[in-house]
């Protein structure tokens, strides 16, 4: 089974919200998922992220998104470094 660490869209029409949740690759985005690990709002460009969690997933062998990369490196809430070792 491989993880994917990605942004699961919730929130009313035009107004975005996102969890940042572990799923399974297979897994449709409005599937089921495994850990919940924080949320981003696009809006306000506000993000919490268990970060101590997170890293334990990519440890796992869990990827981030791409569109998930992007947005941790833009509001620097982890390094490349941690990216890469993680």
């Amino acid at each position: 089974m491989s993880t994917r660490i990605r942004l699961r869209r919730e929130g009313a029409k035009k107004v975005p919200f996102y969890r940042i949740v572990v799923v399974d690759s297979h897994v449709s985005p409005k599937g089921k998922f495994i850990e919940k690990l924080g949320w981003y709002n696009p809006r306000s460009k506000e993000i919490q992220v268990d970060k101590e969690k997170t890293l334990k997933w990519m440890k796992r062998g869990a990827k981030l998104s791409n569109s998930l990369r992007k947005i941790v490196l833009s509001l620097s809430i982890f390094s490349r470094e941690e990216l890469i070792s993680g």
